[in-house]
């Protein structure tokens, strides 16, 4: 009998791989696009210019593993403050979630987690 694929912990550094709004170009502009969830309910996140601290609480949707954040960072490019909120399911061995700024853009991601 094969052995059953475990599903990933929620929390740990995951490697953005697609975004909804933004191309590859776009995000792994600055750095290799990330979110990142530490084991004490912090975190953080960077895509193109926009990065920021991430407060999560772990949570479930539809049985699977979730994760619901809000986050407070800037835009590098022009060091403008922003917010949002966002949340995240593991789906198979991915999390696929939305994050939004606050009274601006939103977009769908998925990623992959970092070994």
């Amino acid at each position: 009998m094969g052995k059953r694929k475990s599903k990933p912990s929620i929390p740990g550094k995951w490697r953005i791989v697609s975004m909804t709004e933004w191309d590859e170009d776009y995000f792994d502009l600055e750095v290799e696009a990330y979110i990142e969830f530490e084991k004490d309910g912090h975190g953080s996140f960077q895509f193109g210019y926009v990065q920021g601290g991430i407060d999560y609480e772990l949570t479930e949707r539809d049985g699977k593993p979730a994760v619901e954040f809000s986050w407070d960072g800037v835009d590098g490019a022009d060091i403008t403050p922003l917010s949002g909120w966002g949340w995240a399911v593991v789906e198979e061995s991915e999390l696929h979630g939305r994050i939004w700024i606050h009274l601006g853009d939103r977009s769908g991601f998925v990623a992959r987690k970092k070994k």
